[in-house]
């Protein structure tokens, strides 16, 4: 049911990340000129990301939780939150390749944990095909804990976060918001 309860979610999720694409494009150009990440447009693109974080926590991203995510793009009481630091200083040069050229290592990672699945060529353009690790895990152990009556298994957990954290630091170096290069590690 989480899928229908989820519903709104989406569809405001849809728009904040159209707004999340638009903000990505002023604060490039202001961190080109002057260095600097605008601090409102920074602060509302880390609340979509917050938001997402924490509907796919409460959804097929993690299954963790059953408490419904808030409506907010703030921080909040609830179990899953993100924080990105605010930079001082962002360079210049490197946000003129990093979010394409440096990323794309980690774009394909990521692809496999969110949906990437296998890579292929066909009619002159790039498809991906089939699910992600993330939501094909996170099914198994609601069916796990759904026949087994237990709670969901630890390792399992820890993997699911794992591949999450990553693909959230992907984005937001992606998104310009830090200058550290994402680790290629999946447990902290």
């Amino acid at each position: 049911m989480k899928w229908l309860l989820g519903i709104p979610h989406y569809i405001i999720l849809i728009f904040l990340w159209i707004a999340f694409v638009v903000v990505w494009v002023v604060a490039f150009f202001a961190i080109l000129f002057t260095g600097k990440y605008p601090k409102g447009l920074f602060d509302f693109n880390v609340g979509v990301l917050r938001w997402t974080w924490r509907v796919e926590f409460w959804s097929y991203g993690a299954l963790a939780t059953d408490k419904y995510p808030p409506f907010s793009l703030w921080s909040a009481d609830y179990p899953a939150d993100i924080q990105v630091e605010y930079p001082e200083k962002l360079s210049q040069g490197l946000a003129l390749i990093k979010w394409w050229l440096l990323a794309i290592p980690q774009y394909i990672i990521v692809s496999f944990f969110w949906g990437g699945g296998p890579l292929s060529w066909s009619a002159g353009k790039w498809n991906f095909q089939g699910g992600g690790l993330i939501p094909i895990m996170a099914i198994f152990a609601a069916v796990y804990m759904l026949f087994t009556e237990r709670k969901y298994p630890e390792d399992f957990f820890k993997l699911v976060m794992g591949m999450n954290r990553w693909a959230f630091r992907v984005c937001a170096y992606a998104g310009l918001m830090t200058d550290k290069y994402p680790p290629f590690r999946l447990f902290d």
